[in-house]
């Protein structure tokens, strides 16, 4: 039996793990400390630790990762995309080690590898490419070359990819100001810093032709795929095959693409890339990707070909194949689309999400190829790729609905993505008519209405009522509002369910900001709400208009904790049946975290119907400084524990709220009860030992002579003694009170 070793992560492990499974190959996945617990180690039959979480200590490790593959007896290596995909050295490296390398040879990378070289043969095997300049020499080289040219030109690295490393110049100034920065980058991000200019194409086009060669001369073309849809130089939305291409262009670059690869021997899975100017009706060569591409799902969807499994066949001498397709080209079947979910936020530049995905779910009966699940922490060592969304169907617009339905049916709580702007995407006016181009996303933003958080208070977590129930007896706590009456109330001015999802602020409020119109109420304690910038009424409806700033003060007189509801609740999905925030234990609410700054929440649809207005006085809570808590006597009382002097000395005295509490537990400083017995017996030292029981929130657990009024997130058994607790009906005070309050028993 053949084993591959995954040198990768992620989706592409994931993929490629399932790949080998079904040629009956055994598999061996890699992993770095963040990836420990990932599907792909699960999914392997062997997975080797290779590092911590930084790349360049894990999956850039040559000597790991050969380690790993010579301690587990791999015979194939796969390294997917990214990472070692296509170093040279590395290849060379697996192949000394009498390892079969699922891929290029190191020659084909080297000489794929520089994007001077690739032009080079590319201009030899008679693939189009646009006028440019080979490696230059210096700015006035550059000034020179864009002159022969005509502007506006790419000033690029040659060494370059993914976006880095390039540089659009409309004049000799512009080119002259970018030549130094282009070079720095690329020295820095490539080792290298080779540059050359070439013409730039206004609003072009990427398309792609994927080919399989069988390192002896054979090549097979496998249609072609537009990659137009781009973020700043990064893929986005692919589809196979590209959308109106004239045929006389599509069979051009096929032929030309099989001429360049099959010049060189090419082995294994390759993309040779093109920009299209679509007003010309003329293409170029942009380079070629020596490995397989993120995007070589739609080429599956319509070929029907396993081009994983190919390359891992093609590995152990498998040619088979080629001798399917005579006429070196695969024919293709309808239509396929693919969206790349990221962890990033597309209003805010794009910029990476980290986090842990606190729900997901995928629609059914489409594919989806990814790596995350419920509980997935995304962190910021590697590309924030989650999963690709691939749909088929007959025809292109078939294809582009279904994928829309698909990503209407996408859900990931948690961190924010770029589903909102992918479903945009897919109904832009130019993207349905084939007529966009690599500059169209820029055009495109996510419409779904979002509160983003600018300020997040103290501590502001989501809530709901009643909390987490029914898990105290194996140690999950209920969470849910302190002051839980403050919070319904909140929720019946808006005609909310009362059990709606909203926030608990601490001590200082957020400051929310709302893309659209949006109706809140703030309750609780006293504090200045303003609504941009001017004063608003705590306790009522408040409208919020699109674009709105809603500030909540700080809780600076009485009372600690102020509540924001929101019209329909905040959407953000169950945990153990509550959607609230226990941050000891980082589950629930957004994220399983307090709130932080760019944190995105989104509402649930408003019930237009209900019946909403402004809380009576006589019905809020009265705060002060002064407390009074209604309690019951137990479980352990006089005379077994406490004396009775201790039980009266309690209902006597006025305690005071210490500063050092929070949702586990009010502490308070007062009278040392004088204990009806020495110590704890087998309990323990003290009298207030006792072997382990299960405590009630609200209970007044004596922690030695500290007396702890318990709160929702606080222990659910523990070895102290409580003498009372407080009544169910009064335990939203605990919510409010704030260091420095006296409290009474009665």
């Amino acid at each position: 039996m053949n084993t591959v070793l995954i040198a990768n992560r992620g989706e592409i492990a994931v993929r490629l793990v399932r790949a080998a499974q079904g040629l009956g190959m055994r598999t061996v996945a890699v992993f770095s400390d963040a990836d420990r617990g990932a599907p792909h180690v699960t999914l392997a039959d062997e997975a080797v630790r290779v590092g911590p979480a930084a790349p360049r200590e894990s999956y850039l490790r040559v000597d790991a990762i050969l380690a790993a593959a010579a301690s587990t007896g791999a015979t194939i290596l796969h390294p997917g995309y990214g990472f070692l995909s296509e170093d040279a050295d590395f290849a060379d490296a697996v192949q000394a080690a009498g390892i079969a390398f699922a891929g290029p040879t190191p020659a084909q990378l080297r000489e794929f590898g520089t994007k001077h070289t690739a032009r080079a043969a590319a201009r030899a095997a008679g693939v189009p490419i646009f006028p440019g300049s080979d490696l230059l020499e210096d700015p006035d080289a550059a000034v020179a070359a864009a002159d022969a040219i005509g502007y506006p030109v790419m000033l690029k690295a040659t060494g370059g990819g993914g976006g880095i490393g390039m540089q659009v110049c409309r004049d000799a100034d512009e080119l002259r100001s970018a030549y130094q920065r282009v070079v720095s980058q690329a020295e820095r991000s490539f080792g290298s810093t080779g540059v050359f200019v070439e013409r730039y194409v206004e609003n072009a086009r990427h398309v792609e032709v994927q080919i399989f060669g069988d390192g002896a001369g054979r090549v097979l073309s496998l249609g072609d795929r537009d990659c137009s849809l781009q973020r700043r130089h990064q893929k986005v939305i692919e589809e196979a095959p590209a959308p109106a291409l004239p045929d006389a262009v599509r069979e051009q670059l096929h032929a030309t693409s099989r001429a360049l690869t099959a010049s060189v021997g090419y082995r294994s899975a390759g993309t040779v890339e093109f920009v299209y100017d679509a007003a010309r009706r003329e293409a170029s060569f942009l380079e070629v990707n020596a490995r397989l591409q993120v995007e070589h799902p739609v080429t599956e969807a319509v070929t029907g070909v396993d081009l994983a499994a190919w390359m891992m066949r093609l590995a152990i001498g498998d040619t088979a194949m080629f001798d399917e397709y005579p006429c070196a080209t695969v024919p293709l079947t309808g239509h396929a689309v693919e969206a790349r979910i990221y962890a990033e936020d597309p209003m805010r530049d794009y910029r990476p999400s980290i986090g842990t995905i606190t729900a997901v779910s995928f629609p059914e009966h489409v594919r989806v190829d990814g790596w995350v699940q419920d509980g997935t922490e995304v962190t910021a060592s590697y590309d924030p790729l989650l999963a690709k969304v691939i749909t088929h169907a007959d025809d292109r617009d078939t294809a582009l609905d279904r994928l829309g339905a698909a990503l209407a049916g996408t859900e990931l709580h948690g961190i924010e993505v770029n589903v909102g702007m992918l479903r945009a995407a897919l109904e832009h006016d130019a993207v349905r008519a084939a007529q966009h181009s690599t500059a169209t996303l820029t055009e495109v933003t996510d419409p779904r209405p979002r509160i983003t958080v600018d300020r997040p208070g103290l501590l502001t977590t989501v809530q709901d009522v009643p909390g987490r129930v029914g898990l105290w007896q194996v140690g999950v706590p209920p969470s849910g509002p302190m002051d839980d009456l403050s919070f319904r109330l909140g929720n019946q001015a808006l005609g909310n369910p009362e059990h709606a999802a909203g926030l608990e602020c601490t001590a200082s409020g957020p400051v929310l900001r709302f893309s659209h119109p949006a109706t809140v109420c703030v309750t609780g304690a006293e504090c200045l709400v303003t609504v941009d910038g001017l004063p608003a009424p705590m306790w009522e409806p408040v409208r919020i208009p699109a674009g709105g700033v809603l500030d909540v003060g700080t809780a600076e007189t009485m009372g600690l904790r102020t509540y924001v509801l929101l019209a329909g609740g905040l959407d953000v999905p169950d945990y153990l049946g509550s959607a609230s925030t226990f941050t000891l234990g980082r589950f629930g609410g957004h994220g399983g975290r307090a709130l932080q700054i760019g944190d995105v929440l989104r509402t649930k649809p408003v019930d237009e119907t209900a019946e909403s207005g402004a809380i009576a006085p006589e019905l809020r809570p009265a705060l002060r400084t002064e407390w009074e808590l209604g309690v019951t006597e137990g479980p352990h009382g006089a005379p077994e524990f406490f004396t009775r002097e201790d039980i009266d000395t309690l209902y006597s005295s006025a305690y005071r709220v210490h500063f050092n509490s929070a949702r586990t537990g009010v502490r308070l400083e007062g009278p040392k009860p004088q204990w009806a017995r020495p110590d704890g017996g087998e309990a323990g030292l003290h009298p207030s030992n006792i072997h382990d029981n299960a405590y009630s929130v609200g209970a007044l657990d004596f922690t030695g002579d500290t007396p702890i009024l318990l709160g929702p997130d606080g222990p659910s058994l523990g070895g102290f003694v409580c003498p009372v607790t407080v009544v169910s009906a009064q335990r939203w005070k605990l919510g409010q009170l704030r260091p420095g309050d006296t409290v009474r028993f009665v």
